[in-house]
Formats: C-alpha cells, sequence, structure tokens
C-alpha cells in the first residue's frame, strides 16, 4: 500500500499518522502539501490529519475543505481511492463534500482531551478486518468540535445501510450516557461514505499504536488497511 499524508497549515498530526502507516506497512507514507494540486502516482491511501488547518477559522475544516488539494482526493475518492480522515481531517471530509454531516460544538463547549472506547460496529470493511463487529477499542480523543449531527433523513440513511464505523462506547461496549464526551447523535465517532472507502472519524487510532504511549489498538485499523 502506497500512502500520501496531507498537510495543512496548523495540522499537527501528520507525523503520528506518518509513523502509523510505516509501522504497519513498512513503507515510508508520502508527504503532501495543502497548495499541491495533484496526488503523487500511484498512491492507494490519502490521510487527511488531525490539527487545527488555518486556525479553525470560520468553521473547523471550512478552509481546508477549499484547498487546492481536496480536488485532487476528491478524484482520488471518485476513482474508488482509500481516504482516511482523523479529527481534523473528518471535519475537513465533511466540509469538502466527501462525508455528509457537520461537526459542531462539544456538547459542553468544552475542549476533551482524553482514552476513549470505541464500537466496532462492523468489520468486514478495509479498516477494519482486524478488529471483530461489536469489540470495544481504546484509543483517544482530543477535540472541541466533534458533535457529530445531521439531517435526520441522512442519519438514518447512514444507520440503515451499516456507514456507522464507530460510536463511543464505555469499557464493556455500552453506548450512550456518559460514554459519549461530546453528544454526538446515535454517540457516532466515524462514519464511512458509500461505497465504504471513506472513512471520518474525531479519535485518534495513529497515536496507540505503541505500548509505551497506553496501548495498541488503533494499530488494528492500520493494519487492516495493509492487508486490504
Amino acid at each position: 500500500m502506497r500512502a500520501a499524508v496531507v498537510t495543512f497549515p496548523g495540522s499537527n498530526r501528520e507525523g503520528d499518522a506518518a509513523r502509523a502507516i510505516r509501522q504497519a506497512t513498512g513503507r515510508e507514507p508520502v508527504h503532501v502539501w495543502h497548495a499541491d494540486t495533484a496526488l503523487p502516482v500511484g498512491v492507494d491511501l490519502v490521510v487527511l490529519p488531525g490539527g487545527f488547518s488555518y486556525g479553525d477559522y470560520l468553521r473547523c475544516g471550512a478552509i481546508a475543505g477549499r484547498a487546492p488539494i481536496m480536488d485532487a482526493v476528491r478524484a482520488h475518492a471518485a476513482r474508488g481511492g482509500y481516504v482516511l480522515g482523523v479529527c481534523n481531517g473528518f471535519q475537513i471530509l465533511c466540509e469538502s463534500g466527501l462525508l455528509p454531516g457537520v461537526l459542531m460544538r462539544n456538547r459542553d463547549l468544552r475542549f476533551v482531551c482524553r482514552m476513549q472506547h470505541l464500537r466496532v460496529e462492523r468489520a468486514d470493511t478495509a479498516y477494519t478486518t482486524r478488529y471483530a463487529k461489536g469489540q470495544a477499542i481504546e484509543v483517544c480523543i482530543a477535540h472541541g468540535e466533534g458533535n457529530y449531527e445531521a439531517h435526520e433523513q441522512t442519519i438514518a440513511r447512514l444507520e440503515g445501510e451499516g456507514l456507522v464505523a464507530f460510536r463511543y462506547c464505555d469499557a464493556a461496549g455500552l453506548v450512550g450516557g456518559a460514554a459519549n464526551p461530546n453528544g454526538s447523535t446515535n454517540d457516532i465517532a466515524g462514519i464511512y461514505s458509500d461505497n465504504l472507502r471513506v472513512l471520518g472519524m474525531m479519535p485518534h487510532p495513529e497515536n496507540l499504536i505503541d505500548p509505551l504511549v497506553g496501548g495498541t489498538d488503533g494499530r488494528g485499523l492500520f493494519e487492516s488497511l495493509a492487508a486490504a
């Protein structure tokens, strides 16, 4: 698998994403700048990392969603390429039209930074084959605008078509209540595109790939992609 990591002004997780990819694939990803107009030839996966692109001005991800490189990312997705957006990357995917919905201010209007359990909603996608359906994994979150919202019809479609990737949960895999850190509708922590090749998620799997930093539950996502 050949991967490209896009960096925007204000990105701060591109190095973490590159390390996770390198660990899973044994290959160094290509770094792409927001002002570029094309992706490297032969790229299979594009990663939009976390951070605060363009200082989160206007709305989180709004300016980045209109950056020159995003035309190439949209074309890559239209060809069936894989695209992973994490945290700010998820916000960018929604703002660029690659995923539906929007990420709003957290329910309590506070930035949340902590370890967080997620329930894997399906294990048959390129991102989740190293997990089991219903498995509770522990990664981390760090966001102020992670409250996923969409029209009722959109939520119903995501649910009905199995496009919810992860839900916030507790260690036992139970959703709701205090297990939801931001008020996200239906405890949604990540969603897929219609063809299951674009994934946007607020939590950070790239930060939980080494026991030295608290766990390895995030490694499965990148190993799944490498296998795919």
